[in-house]
């Protein structure tokens, strides 16, 4: 699949997002944050963070945006939508939302890798209603919730 990409002015200069290794399900999102500045994210603070692209995904695709593990890990550092949602028809510059769920502030620089990227089928759907609950069927879990199935 080929999807169009434009860089915005303050995207310039940054690598588009590459499959760091062969079977890489997802391609890194990089800051594309003012040359020179370094955005302090506190703990509990979040921030939406610019990449400077501007995607064409297909239509009956989606983009998802999803955590570095690494980040999560040694900083605390998350998506706070995870995984947010790019539709097909979305023609605005992807944003990443982080939020430092760890101890210490983080200090973020342009061209960090913040976010995974990836691209998945989306299917079409309509609602059926139905008169009544019994109408959906049953299931062996039935209407359990919260904690039904256990630990």
């Amino acid at each position: 699949m080929r999807i169009p990409v434009h860089q915005l002015p303050h995207g310039l200069g940054l690598d588009l997002p590459a499959a760091a290794t062969a079977h890489a399900a997802g391609m890194d999102l990089r800051a594309a944050t003012p040359a020179g500045e370094t955005w302090t994210i506190a703990p509990g603070q979040r921030r939406l963070v610019p990449t400077g692209l501007v995607l064409a995904i297909p239509q009956g695709f989606e983009g998802q945006v999803r955590p570095r593990s690494g980040l999560a890990l040694r900083h605390g550092l998350t998506v706070l939508n995870a995984p947010g949602t790019i539709d097909a028809d979305y023609r605005g510059e992807v944003q990443v939302l982080l939020i430092n769920h760890g101890e210490a502030a983080f200090d973020l620089r342009r061209g960090e890798r913040i976010a995974q990227f990836l691209v998945a089928p989306v299917e079409s759907w309509a609602w059926v209603p139905e008169p009544s609950v019994e109408a959906l069927g049953d299931t062996e879990r039935g209407d359990g919730g919260y904690g039904s199935t256990g630990r």
